[in-house]
């Protein structure tokens, strides 16, 4: 099985953080220590932008989707760091990555998209992704999302 991880950050919620089955890609690299002290790596496999991906079309079965989900913090502070950040343009941003994500995931691949509600709420990120999920967790802050890519005709 082919997975994409298309903003891998830290891989914080990998069990395996080298999962040889996984492409890690972040728009970013970075080593740097945290003001708690904690060290902090973001070192994908490949770095480029969800907006737009250097993968073929229906490249990976599935693809996991974690943009970053802050619109308000400082550039230098440990949240963009951890997190990173939002632009002011986000629902196109949004919109064009998830549209990316679906481009390169094969038909009948699936799409997990995982949002966390701390700025923007899941109802605005929804009108944006201009598709619906099959299932997800609804009252949660965070949530993960499950999409499925159609068959193509």
């Amino acid at each position: 099985m082919k997975i994409l991880d298309a903003c891998c950050g830290s891989k914080m919620f990998w069990f395996d953080k080298q999962n040889p089955d996984v492409t890690f890609m972040d728009i970013r690299e970075l080593e740097t220590n945290l003001c708690d002290g904690r060290k902090l790596e973001i070192k994908p496999d490949v770095v480029g932008d969800f907006r737009d991906m250097p993968f073929g079309n229906e490249t990976f079965d599935l693809v996991v989707f974690d943009p970053p989900h802050l619109i308000r913090a400082g550039d230098n502070s440990w949240l963009a760091k951890k997190y990173g950040k939002l632009g002011a343009l986000w629902e196109q941003d949004i919109s064009q990555g998830f549209n990316e994500c679906m481009r390169v995931l094969k038909p009948n691949g699936t799409l997990i998209f995982k949002w966390n509600e701390e700025q923007i709420k899941l109802s605005e990120i929804l009108k944006v992704l201009n598709c619906e999920p099959l299932f997800g967790n609804k009252r949660a802050k965070t949530h993960f999302l499950v999409f499925k890519k159609e068959e193509t005709k």
